[in-house]
């Protein structure tokens, strides 16, 4: 999946027109439009205000992280060893609860 096609998805996810989503990121709804077309490519700071990883935008990685998210994880990793340790337990037990109930519902 292209640039373009990364933010088609992310701004109607948000149910944003291409004006508002220029607004939001300082910047008008033609560039965006331009930006969903590939024909040019935001700046780093331009991409940076779309609120997801710069990784997912440039297509990286699959796994869309808002900046929610990721604020998470920096909280987790400015946390002493032990503590991290118990936060991965707990969402390793998550992930492994949801995948069961996912299984078992098929």
């Amino acid at each position: 999946m292209t640039f373009g096609q990364r933010l088609i998805t992310l701004r109607k996810a948000r149910k944003l027109s291409q004006g508002d989503l220029g607004k939001e990121v300082g910047t008008s709804g033609d560039i965006i439009g331009r930006y969903e077309r590939d024909e040019v490519t935001p700046s780093v700071e331009v991409a940076s205000r779309l609120g997801v990883s710069l990784d997912y935008l440039s297509g990286k990685t699959d796994t869309e992280l808002d900046n929610a998210a990721l604020g998470r994880i920096r909280g987790i990793t400015v946390m002493p060893e032990e503590d991290r340790k118990q936060v991965f337990l707990v969402i390793d037990a998550l992930i492994r609860d949801f995948k069961a109930r996912k299984a078992y519902a098929q």
